[in-house]
């Protein structure tokens, strides 16, 4: 794994997950831990509104954390009910905190490759509606990640189980001189749950 990465996986290590986060997080553990025990394939979809921030941070804190914890053929994606651009101060901050990114394409909805470790695939991501043919049809659970998405997107079609698992969004801070803060906060927020659920799935 890229050892910026690493390093910020150590600090994350030190960060603590509230009770009533455990309890919102561990449907999802057990979800995964059931598919590992009947050696199924495990694809996550993270779906919030435009998948443009908290879902694409997700699946790849979800995607990292399960590399980490030596998670087999677990797959991550993301989604939005309406697609418009993967946000470029997520990649920023990702970059920040030791992913090496590639613009694959330059438009209104760019295309990135986002690596964290040198062997492995990068994960791609840009901004599309959750059933995008990019996506998994069925047998995958739907993590949805904000409250317009939950309450608007009652039913994922194909999904085999649903997960509300909702962050504050980090657009509140957009154009403030708080938002390089606020969205590494995010990030860290995001992975800090991601390596709770992953630390949990052999115990």
């Amino acid at each position: 794994m890229n050892p910026t990465i690493l390093k910020t996986i150590e600090a994350i290590s030190l960060r603590s997950v509230a009770e009533e986060r455990k309890m919102v997080l561990k449907p999802l553990i057990e979800y995964i831990k059931n598919k590992m025990d009947k050696e199924q394939t495990i694809r996550l979809n993270f779906i919030c509104t435009h998948n443009s921030r908290r879902s694409h941070l997700s699946q790849i804190w979800a995607q990292t954390m399960a590399f980490h914890f030596g998670i087999k053929n677990l797959f991550c994606y993301s989604g939005g009910t309406e697609a418009t651009a993967m946000y470029p101060k997520v990649a920023e901050t990702l970059d920040n905190q030791g992913f090496e990114i590639q613009m694959l394409s330059d438009n209104d909805n760019p295309i990135y490759a986002l690596k964290y470790a040198q062997n492995e695939s990068p994960v791609i991501c840009f901004s599309k509606e959750y059933s995008h043919e990019f996506n998994p049809k069925n047998e995958f659970a739907a993590i949805v990640t904000c409250n317009n998405a939950d309450k608007g997107c009652p039913l994922v079609i194909g999904a085999e189980a649903r997960f509300p698992i909702k962050y504050d969004d980090p657009k509140s801070s957009d154009n403030t001189p708080e938002q390089t803060e606020v969205y590494a906060e995010r990030s860290l927020q995001i992975a800090t749950e991601m390596f709770y659920i992953f630390s949990q799935i052999n115990k």
